[in-house]
């Protein structure tokens, strides 16, 4: 059972690496672009996935929101503004994926998957959070403690990200950029046959060229393989795993399913 997800957010990495970008402007051009790339890939392979969506991509790119919905995908809440995620976000980006979209948002992704209440989440409604990577990465995630697989706490599941059963190597969208792809589908296989599911995510930037824009100062690990390559990437990925009769799934249905 496949869990893809994409992490649809206004593009501010340019910020991290210290550039004066706009991130409403300059930045929801290139989210929205690669995230109609995402959906023509998704639509050509007959998949689902589940897009988590921050307040200022739902409030900025309406006709993108709505052909998401309309393929047959799910939306969840990503926050509001990317950049400055605030404790009220929890409740505010839910309140606005559902005054925008129309429909009811039952899960919640932290930006950047940073720590975020549980006592909020279970408040403002949600059926389950994805804001864990219980990687082994010095730094911004280094959660050697935390459970590798869905659990439950205060009636909510926690969906962490997939990571490898052993040395929990991260299996997210920076790995598939940058290993070989045989080796990287190999290890999801792997993690599969262990944990019966897989869970996943990327972002609609990662789907630009980022390598013909330097100004931009994108790490060679961010722009590696970017634009047409990740499509292409993307898909073989989808390819694989459906060979495999595995079947993709929303994380809504995951949830359904397991209660």
């Amino acid at each position: 059972m496949i869990l893809l997800s994409f992490d649809t957010e206004e593009f501010d990495v340019p910020r991290e690496h210290g550039v004066d970008y706009d991130t409403l402007k300059e930045g929801m051009e290139v989210s929205i672009l690669g995230t109609n790339r995402i959906l023509d890939v998704l639509k050509e392979n007959g998949v689902r996935a589940t897009f988590f969506c921050t307040g200022n991509f739902a409030e900025h790119a309406p006709e993108v929101m709505q052909r998401i919905i309309k393929e047959g995908h799910e939306v969840a809440c990503h926050g509001v503004d990317h950049w400055n995620p605030k404790a009220t976000d929890v409740k505010e980006s839910k309140e606005i994926i559902e005054r925008t979209s129309g429909i009811k948002a039952h899960g919640y992704r932290q930006p950047r998957m940073f720590p975020v209440s549980d006592e909020a989440i279970a408040a403002a409604g949600y059926t389950y959070n994805s804001s864990l990577n219980p990687a082994f990465i010095p730094g911004r995630y280094m959660h050697l403690t935390a459970p590798r697989t869905w659990f439950m706490k205060d009636g909510v599941m926690q969906i962490p990200a997939s990571v490898t059963p052993w040395l929990r190597f991260p299996l997210f969208w920076l790995s598939l950029h940058n290993l070989p792809e045989s080796l990287y589908h190999w290890m999801v296989c792997r993690t599969l046959k262990h944990d019966s599911y897989f869970v996943t995510y990327f972002h609609p930037w990662e789907f630009y060229e980022l390598r013909e824009h330097p100004e931009l100062r994108m790490p060679f690990i961010i722009r590696n393989h970017s634009g047409q390559q990740m499509c292409q990437r993307l898909d073989n990925l989808i390819k694989m795993l459906k060979a495999h009769g595995e079947r993709f799934v929303t994380f809504q249905e995951f949830v359904e399913e397991r209660n």
